[in-house]
């Protein structure tokens, strides 16, 4: 059977749900909940473990917060042996308009800090991934508190539209791989 590592970044704590950078989070936390999955607290995340036609599941939302997201990521593609072609982040993505979803298969981390702590830690900017877009509609030195910041109104509503979309990527990947996921998704 097939083992797939899904892992949704962001960071915990109550001041933190449903921010834009928790966006990986909520994807996760929607995977998990469709495919019956429980969160259970282990070594540097939270972990649930589901199956979907025929693939094995193993979802995590690291507890390392997100600057450090790569060492939750590397400790549990050396437990579960997968290798790195079989793992899917799940990140916010600045650059892309509100609710846009891009599936690559490499890239720079784009000044992202989970990306660049991923990318440290497996000594490689090849590794799938799932770029969710939450726009850029901040004023200048306003960053930080705009992805830390909670979704508007209006964009709450089509949020958890996309989400769903989010789920049905993750589900593609781990069953057509990176390439057909690709194609499917990335012209919509």
């Amino acid at each position: 059977m097939s083992k797939y590592l899904i892992v949704g970044l962001g960071n915990i704590g109550k001041e933190y749900e449903h921010t834009r950078h928790n966006i990986g989070f909520d994807v996760a936390d929607a995977l998990c909940k469709e495919l019956n999955g429980t969160f259970d607290l282990g070594r540097l995340a939270v972990y649930a473990k589901a199956s979907f036609k025929g693939k094995q599941l193993h979802i995590i939302k690291p507890t390392t917060y997100m600057n450090l997201s790569g060492k939750a990521i590397k400790y549990w593609m050396t437990e579960l042996k997968i290798p790195v072609e079989n793992i899917f982040v799940i990140v916010d993505d600045l650059a892309l308009p509100f609710g846009q979803l891009r599936v690559r298969g490499k890239g720079s981390d784009a000044g992202h800090n989970g990306l660049k702590s991923i990318q440290e830690e497996l000594m490689t900017q090849e590794y799938p991934r799932l770029k969710f877009g939450i726009g850029n509609d901040f004023p200048k030195g306003k960053q930080v508190e705009f992805v830390l910041g909670k979704w508007n109104p209006n964009q709450e509503i089509e949020l958890q539209e996309r989400i769903v979309v989010g789920v049905e990527i993750v589900k593609a990947f781990c069953v057509t791989g990176l390439a057909n996921t690709m194609n499917l998704f990335n012209n919509k």
